[in-house]
């Protein structure tokens, strides 16, 4: 075992700059993609029409799979490093980083190719039908094949953060935002070239993030090493579980989706699937922002957990649910004052899109007051292992108590009823939360005192 004792900046850095210091790029970073993908649902929809948007939309659980295999191995393997660094054990970190990347690549290129034979099954089973087919289909045959770049490119971000360097990640990000941007731009209004032309141009945004990144591995400051791995039950296993509650959260996106898009098909036809696509280029903004906030705490928790600095913890996860908290009520406050202009942006619609997307919107942004603090404390859990209850918020938000409300409230509720499924499942398991948090206070209080 190699131990190095070197002194890292988060043992002796206030825990206030430090949340900061990994906050400010973090945010900034998703922002900027957010934007990225409002932007390009904004050329779609004028461009292409609603159609082809809810064909992306359609399509789109396929990319956030990718994403999540990518999360999955990447914070499980980042968290595993932060808290080997934290202890001192550098060996075993950098066995954890080449562990990841080397898992991460052969998976998703293996799904990627098994998923695309099978691929026109695939599209109507995400919910396509006649009219969203073709788009759906085009953007779908890309990404399986060409997915892998996201997963590397998304897994090598979360590892330089965790070593230190959250300004690169965030320049990766940058890159990415402003080069997908301009080469959408110029695919779909100067060379005409559709869907297809977006789902490449996407790819080699992500090539370019990627290339942003192994820059890290030439500064000095670089602790991330691959190195020889043999094979180690034990680490991938400890890998997979960490790392669950991420690939749960993305899939958990993509049970969101197909839900509503199938609910909606039903309920409000192509135009209810076209309103959803434009409320969910608004929400992945949201989502993202909050995801943020965790990207930001997953480093600072996980270290000081292999560091056994408890107290830093404590005010950490303080300071992030208060952030947390202020941000969604900024968020649902902009949403309800602007829900029309925002819609706008999208192109000219059908009444009926527009009249959708807009009672969809005010009644879904009340899951803002309560979805941040559910980010940052699954974040929590799954930084200082345990895995139960991380997997618990994610698995209920997002699956569990959504999909029971998204089948109950609509026969009685009428498309109000697919619009209030989050918010009413956000709420429950903040609840849950807190009552597991003063549970778990209480009982760290009378251990002690019963030693």
């Amino acid at each position: 075992m190699n131990n190095q004792h070197s002194l890292n900046p988060l043992d002796d850095q206030p825990v206030g700059r430090s949340f900061l210091k990994y906050l400010i790029p973090s945010m900034l970073g998703m922002l900027l993609v957010a934007l990225n993908i409002t932007i390009d649902g904004i050329m779609v929809g004028n461009k292409l029409g609603s159609t082809a948007l809810a064909g992306i939309g359609i399509a789109s659980p396929v990319y956030t799979l990718f994403v999540a295999m990518s999360l999955w191995v990447g914070l499980g393997g980042a968290t595993l490093y932060s808290q080997n660094m934290g202890a001192k054990d550098t060996q075993q970190a950098r066995t954890a980083f080449s562990y990841s990347l080397t898992i991460i690549f052969i998976a998703t290129l293996a799904i990627g190719v098994t998923a695309f034979v099978f691929r026109d099954a695939l599209v109507y089973a995400l919910g396509a039908n006649a009219e969203t087919y073709p788009f759906a289909s085009d953007y779908l045959n890309v990404m399986l094949l060409f997915g892998f770049v996201f997963t590397i490119e998304n897994a090598l971000s979360v590892f330089v953060r965790n070593d230190g360097n959250p300004n690169l990640a965030m320049m990766a990000q940058i890159t990415f935002a402003l080069s997908n941007v301009v080469i959408n731009f110029v695919v779909l209004y100067v060379l005409d070239l559709g869907v297809a032309g977006v789902a490449y141009g996407t790819i080699l945004a992500a090539f370019l993030g990627l290339m942003v990144l192994l820059s890290h591995f030439f500064k000095k400051s670089n602790r991330l090493k691959l190195i020889r791995i043999r094979w180690n039950k034990k680490i991938v296993v400890a890998i997979i579980i960490i790392g669950f509650p991420s690939f749960l959260s993305e899939v958990g996106l993509s049970v969101f989706t197909i839900s509503h898009n199938r609910t909606l098909e039903t309920i409000a036809g192509t135009d209810g699937v076209s309103a959803f696509a434009l409320l969910n280029y608004v929400h992945s903004t949201v989502l993202l922002t909050f995801l943020g906030m965790g990207s930001a705490i997953q480093p600072l928790i996980s270290y000081y957990h292999g560091a056994k600095q408890e107290e830093k913890k404590r005010r950490t996860i303080r300071i992030a649910t208060a952030t947390a908290l202020g941000a969604g009520a900024v968020l649902l406050l902009i949403m309800q004052l602007a829900a029309m202009p925002i819609i706008s942006l999208f192109g000219n619609f059908s009444d009926s899109v527009t009249g959708h997307a807009e009672n969809g919107l005010r009644i879904f942004v009340m899951a803002y007051l309560f979805m941040g603090i559910n980010f940052v404390m699954m974040t929590y859990y799954q930084s200082i292992g345990k895995v139960k209850m991380a997997v618990w918020i994610t698995a209920a938000r997002e699956m569990i108590l959504m999909l029971v409300f998204i089948a109950v409230l609509p026969r009685f509720l009428g498309v109000n009823g697919v619009w209030l499924s989050v918010p009413l499942a956000e709420c429950i398991v903040l609840i849950t939360i807190v009552i597991y948090y003063k549970k778990q206070a209480m009982r760290e209080r009378v251990l002690p005192m019963s030693s």
